[in-house]
């Protein structure tokens, strides 16, 4: 285990330490200052301030400056573009996870078929009534699938004022405390080769058509887009970094070929593969079965 790795198991083991803190007091009142509580939570700070320290800076910042690395896109159709390092990086506002250069992607086949934001009701929606959940995702580039997941449930939407405030305060935090598997939900990466991997997030349960070891060509089928993890709607998370695991990779720019890195809000339409490519009706639905515990 490498010592950034480490030093996130320990982070997350602190904060965990810090909620049964709290709730050991709650139920019965050990009587010691409340402010003890929190020791967890400051060492947890001082930890990451130390790795800060010897790694020269933000351990998840990037190393040096990169040219950004040309791929396919991952998707077809008609797509919006959210959080993009076009306009900001990092563009989902941490370095964590290898997301410097992340962007999320929200299918949008025609003018009002995606569901808005709801100030109060409804409370929740079912992913199939976004357009982008089972859309299939395609392979940016030749590469081997280093790392495979697609156990965990697509839950309901957050778009609402309540939704999104429980996803926020709550359940985020509930998931950082999990683990990246957790944050990213199901998920692939790719090794592209010359130290450069892609991660595609939040896919559909029990979509992948791809396993851990198998070599996959640019413009294959390789999942589907699905709602699972810290999520807020069926959309993709998709990102390149420096390594296979985003609990210690760094974010690596990119550039989709022939549309360039979409702007927040930007509509971009990317056509069908090549025939050669496999079709997305090749792609088998997933089970029908209940969903498993996640």
């Amino acid at each position: 285990m490498s010592a950034r790795k480490l030093a996130m198991t320990v982070f997350r083991g602190l904060q965990l330490g810090f909620v049964a803190l709290v709730a050991a007091d709650l139920c019965f009142d050990w009587g010691h200052p409340w402010w003890w509580n929190f020791l967890p939570l400051v060492l947890a700070h001082l930890l990451i301030t130390v790795v800060n320290r010897w790694g020269g800076g933000a351990p998840d910042a990037p190393r040096a400056a990169r040219e950004p690395v040309e791929v396919a896109p991952p998707v077809t159709g008609r797509w919006s573009a959210l959080n993009s390092p076009a306009d900001r990086t990092p563009s989902h506002g941490v370095h964590a996870y290898g997301q410097t250069y992340a962007i999320d992607v929200v299918a949008e086949p025609e003018p009002g078929a995606r569901p808005g934001f709801s100030p109060l009701w409804p409370l929740v929606r079912r992913p199939a009534d976004f357009p982008a959940f089972g859309a299939p995702l395609h392979a940016v580039a030749d590469g081997t699938v280093v790392r495979a997941d697609d156990r965990q449930r697509d839950h309901l939407s957050r778009t609402s004022l309540p939704g999104l405030l429980y996803l926020m305060l709550i359940e985020g935090s509930v998931r950082e405390m999990s683990g990246v598997r957790r944050i990213l939900g199901n998920h692939l990466v790719l090794d592209l080769g010359d130290g450069t991997h892609a991660a595609y997030a939040h896919l559909r349960r029990g979509s992948l058509a791809v396993r851990v070891g198998d070599t996959v060509r640019a413009g294959q089928v390789l999942a589907r887009c699905g709602n699972s993890g810290n999520s807020s709607e069926p959309h993709l998370h998709f990102q390149l970094m420096d390594g296979p695991d985003p609990d210690t990779a760094r974010g690596v720019p990119f550039t989709w070929r022939g549309i360039g890195v979409p702007r927040n809000g930007e509509t971009f339409d990317v056509p069908q593969p090549a025939p050669a490519a496999p079709a997305p009706d090749s792609l088998p639905e997933p089970s029908d079965f209940p969903f498993r515990p996640a």
